[in-house]
């Protein structure tokens, strides 16, 4: 595989962000009901223009991305057909790097991605009940 590319999103890339995100979903989220799909699927376009937006291309393609605020990294999506190819670990690798991430929010059902975050040296500091988010922070 050749070396990967990590560059700024842009807005023209929302669409694109958008087929990314529900292809990440629908392989990692299993724990989503159809409803809860729709509620994010219809948010998350809201957020893009609010973070700092990473992605990782295959020619005109994006693979995967990731929004940061801050110290937060608050989403992180590798399509479908892209996962195990290095880019999700590549996309935090520089965020840890680069942006000095030291924070994300993830459901707490999603054991892979907390087991991916944990990894990294991130380790669980805090839960919430209400929303099943834990807060994982990397020391």
């Amino acid at each position: 595989m050749s070396e990967i590319n990590i560059q700024k999103g842009e807005n023209a890339d929302y669409s694109q962000l958008m087929v990314v995100w529900e292809s990440s979903v629908k392989a990692t989220h299993y724990f989503l009901k159809p409803e809860d799909f729709e509620f994010y699927k219809k948010r998350i376009p809201d957020y893009f223009p609010n973070v700092d937006l990473y992605v990782i291309r295959s020619g005109k393609t994006i693979n995967a991305f990731m929004g940061v605020l801050g110290d937060n990294l608050e989403m992180l999506f590798v399509s479908a057909e892209s996962r195990g190819k290095g880019y999700g670990k590549s996309l935090l690798r520089y965020a840890l790097d680069n942006i000095n991430v030291k924070k994300v929010d993830v459901n707490e059902k999603n054991i892979q991605a907390i087991g991916f975050y944990e990894r990294f040296g991130f380790k669980v500091i805090d839960r919430s009940e209400k929303v099943q988010w834990v807060r994982i922070i990397r020391f």
